[in-house]
């Protein structure tokens, strides 16, 4: 939704630090000028000079950060010295080293693998600042760690931190496919791979390894899992060499996500068989050769078997056996293989009451528990279907005591806004990590499982979905780095809480400003209950359309298809039984306390009802409120709370840059635009489903909107709308067979100030125009330019305009003039007219 505001934009910034436009691209490594004198003052005892002890590449490049980033912050240009001086200086190196060149320096606690300290000795009355790590990584991550402090402005007098990465796997996959696109990627092409090859120019794959080795990522999977066969033939391992040069400096490990067929397609092997002897000789050649170009490769992702790619399943052979093939082969490099349990079916019958894709991941690897080699890891997805708003936690996480485990998160918004709509994910993600299974009536959550505290499995970790692009700010929202951010964060330190990652990303992203800061966090921990109360409430997953483009309201496209994202509504209730006592058994995979506390009604909480249970919509939940009523209410609170995150950002204004400041408000402005559409959409269609009446009056009752097929018409047609919920009447107008088209309406109702909200369609491809006159008057020309992802008139597509504060009498004649443009015949919804809460038009 795009607002006409009747103050110039163009207006002199009121806070003289805001007077750099920024683009995103520095993320929250921003390094901006520290302008609090009082602030500054205390940094001004720090050294003047750095001096690395450990030659390796990653520790000059902690270094060069740390120059940089005193020169951004505080302005002062840091010495690279060769030796240690006499006055003072930061010191970066392993601890071996620093103990050499200290000896009276104690360590405070032992550091894992790619752990760091931060100290401070005193040495011939001079104080020298050690950056100490467990191996070069380590001194990275520590001088990253400085630096934040340093950025959020903290006292480092009595500076004395440690810390070690909860697990040794901390990786991020991107989708990226060879052509450049990128499979749910929202952000602009790869920065990877163009027209069949690797980028010639990997400066910006360089800038991400950057980014992520700040946060503790040390390992990306750069193509995406399902993978072009091309990937392994010599020439392309030659290509992708390049990008390992690249992230090697930042101690990030590269890895590739491989295709089991491999072997019979691009070998020319008659098999792939994970079990027959030219199969196995030809991964290790293969795998020898990958090392002799990557001698530092991760190893390797599989996805097998899951919608339509190939598997040892076409063999009659278990995950097992392909996974432990792989591992063989690169166990003697120190490679590790991350199996995905994304495992399926997706030409169920949904006729069967006891058919249920939830079951699948742990049905196919439970019974395979301690078959796996110990540099396999089973790669799970958070929930047991996939990435919803809100899915319970995966059973399988519990069922693999004796496997190593990784969990598998979504940076991207694939499923929750597609980086459109402003959600941030942490406290999802920390809901599911503190999750407690029970495993054998013990203490057993998530985080010490993939950790492997619980199962002393110690080899696990964390993979993020991330599929950042070319885009400046990388991920298309500049909100939506705060994920990638998060994710970082949460795989070093699980137990870190979202509010504490939220301030911390706010102050790096945007400045310390409080009330800057505060209004911020305030927006990013509101924004996922707020997305899932206008979307997918109660358990019901998403509701969006999953057939397609997995963005907008398609309630109707979860049911009666094979991809078992059924919610079994009908015109009782709905909900998808997955008890054991009647329905699919889901339910018993869980550990007993677990599954007890689901099983039943009385202690299943609301928030997962309709995962779990089929009820009536008469259903009382545990709040009181019937399951219809509750639906009805959700979306309404949600579409208002988007539309709130607008009025939040709104008094960011003249507090931080205004080119970021303009970018979000535009995106809040089209989200709560959007959330009316989802709102309207998912209760409409369970109005219609259940026959019964909001007790509020509200659903089916606009009385503010004029429909576009109401409205006199000038070359407009009026057209059905597939799905219909997802247009208001479920229908509206198109202009196809003219230059031009108008839509007219008499405003009949009493004289004041009022808002008017034009609804329209806005495809991928074509960019119509609108004007909108008043009596003959120009009140607004836009052009339908977003780039929706759809082609026809949808929930995908839907969108607004607003105009505030028009003055209105009785007899006004509103005209809308609609000019297609490439196959986008100019289509319209309605027009809503509410009372104004600002001044009067200009």
């Amino acid at each position: 939704m795009r607002r006409l505001r009747l103050a110039l934009l163009g207006v002199l910034l009121l806070n003289g630090a805001c007077a750099t436009a920024e683009t995103g691209a520095e993320g929250w490594l921003r390094y901006a000028p520290i302008q609090d004198a009082r602030a500054k003052a205390q940094y001004s005892t720090l050294p003047d000079s750095v001096i690395s002890l450990d030659k390796s590449p990653v520790v000059q490049n902690a270094a060069n950060e740390l120059v940089r980033g005193a020169g951004g912050m505080l302005g002062r240009k840091l010495r690279l010295e060769g030796t240690i001086p006499g006055d003072g200086a930061f010191v970066l190196g392993t601890v071996t080293e620093l103990r050499a060149a200290f000896p009276r320096w104690k360590l405070a606690a032992q550091l894992r693998p790619e752990g760091y300290a931060l100290a401070t000795v005193r040495e011939h009355g001079h104080t020298f600042w050690l950056i100490a790590g467990a191996g070069a990584r380590g001194v990275l991550y520590g001088t990253f760690r400085l630096l934040q402090e340093i950025a959020e402005q903290h006292d480092l007098r009595t500076l004395a931190a440690g810390e070690s990465p909860s697990t040794p796997v901390r990786w991020v996959d991107e989708w990226d496919n060879l052509n450049g696109s990128i499979e749910r990627g929202y952000a602009g092409r790869s920065i990877f791979f163009d027209e069949g090859n690797v980028r010639s120019d990997l400066t910006r794959a360089g800038e991400y390894a950057r980014l992520l080795a700040s946060v503790g990522i040390n390992g990306c999977t750069i193509n995406n899992v399902n993978a072009d066969l091309k990937m392994l033939t010599p020439e392309m391992i030659r290509q992708v060499a390049r990008v390992a040069d690249v992230f090697r400096p930042w101690g990030v490990r590269l890895a590739i996500a491989v295709d089991l067929s491999s072997p019979k397609v691009v070998g020319g092997l008659d098999t792939f068989d994970p079990l027959d002897a030219q199969v196995i000789a030809w991964w290790k050649r293969t795998v020898d050769d990958l090392y002799a170009q990557i001698p530092d490769l991760g190893g390797f992702v599989v996805k097998a078997d899951s919608e339509g790619r190939a598997g040892p399943s076409q063999y009659g052979r278990t995950p097992m056996d392909a996974a432990n093939l792989l591992a063989r082969a690169l166990k003697p490099h120190g490679g590790v293989l991350l199996y995905r349990a994304f495992v399926y079916n997706h030409h169920l019958d949904w006729r069967d009451p006891k058919a249920d894709r939830a079951r699948a991941a742990y049905d196919i690897f439970h019974p395979l528990d301690g078959k796996f080699d110990d540099n396999v890891i089973v790669q799970i997805k958070h929930g047991p279907v996939d990435f919803q708003v809100r899915e319970p936690v995966s059973p399988l996480f519990a069922g693999l005591q004796h496997t190593n485990e990784a969990i598998e998160l979504q940076i991207t918004q694939e499923y929750t806004g597609q980086q459109r709509h402003l959600v941030f994910l942490v406290p999802m993600w920390k809901e599911v990590l503190d999750f407690d299974l029970r495993a054998e009536n013990q203490h057993t959550p998530v985080k010490e499982i993939i950790e492997g505290k619980a199962f002393d499995k110690p080899l696990g970790g964390f993979s993020g979905v991330a599929n950042v692009g070319l885009d400046a700010n990388w991920l298309g929202h500049p909100m939506a780095m705060a994920n990638l951010y998060g994710f970082g964060r949460l795989a070093w330190n699980p137990d870190a809480t979202p509010q504490v990652i939220a301030d911390d990303w706010t102050r790096l992203t945007f400045g310390n400003d409080l009330t800057a800061v505060h209004t911020i966090d305030d927006v990013l921990l509101s924004s996922w209950p707020i997305y899932e109360q206008y979307t997918g409430p109660l358990g019901l997953g998403t509701l969006t359309d999953i057939l397609h483009s997995h963005y907008g309201p398609g309630i109707e496209s979860a049911e009666r298809n094979g991809w078992g994202q059924w919610i079994r509504a009908d015109h009782e209730g709905v909900g998808m039984d997955r008890t054991v006592a009647t329905g699919t058994g889901y339910i018993g995979q869980y550990p007993p306390e677990v599954a007890s506390m689901y099983e039943s009604l009385a202690t299943c909480p609301d928030a997962l009802l309709l995962f779990m249970h089929h009820v009536a919509y008469t259903y009382n939940l545990h709040s009181g409120k019937t399951v219809i009523q509750h639906i009805y209410d959700s979306h309404y609170y949600g579409a208002a709370g988007a539309a709130n995150l607008v009025t939040e950002w709104q008094s960011l204004k003249g507090r931080i840059d205004d080119e970021r400041y303009q970018k979000v408000l535009a995106l809040t402005e089209y989200q709560a635009g959007h959330a009316i559409v989802w709102r309207d959409a998912v209760n409409q269609w369970f109005y219609k489903m259940s026959g019964i009446a909001d007790a509020m009056g509200r659903v089916g009752h606009d009385p503010d909107r004029i429909e576009a097929e109401s409205m006199h018409l000038d070359g407009y047609v009026p057209v059905d709308v597939t799905p219909w919920e997802t247009a208001s009447g479920g229908g509206g107008v198109v202009c196809k067979s003219q230059a031009a088209c108008t839509a007219t309406s008499v405003f009949n109702r009493t004289a004041g100030n009022y808002d008017i909200a034009v609804q329209y369609f806005d495809f991928r491809h074509g960019v119509s125009t609108y004007n909108l006159y008043l009596n003959g008057n120009l009140l607004k020309e836009w052009r339908a330019d977003n780039s929706l992802p759809g082609e026809q008139m949808n929930g995908d597509t839907s969108t607004r305009i607003t105009l505030e504060g028009i003055a209105l009498k009785p007899g006004d004649i509103l005209k809308i003039d609609g000019h297609p443009d490439s196959g986008e015949p100019a289509p319209l919804d309605y027009v809503e007219i509410t009372a104004s809460e600002g001044g009067v038009h200009q």
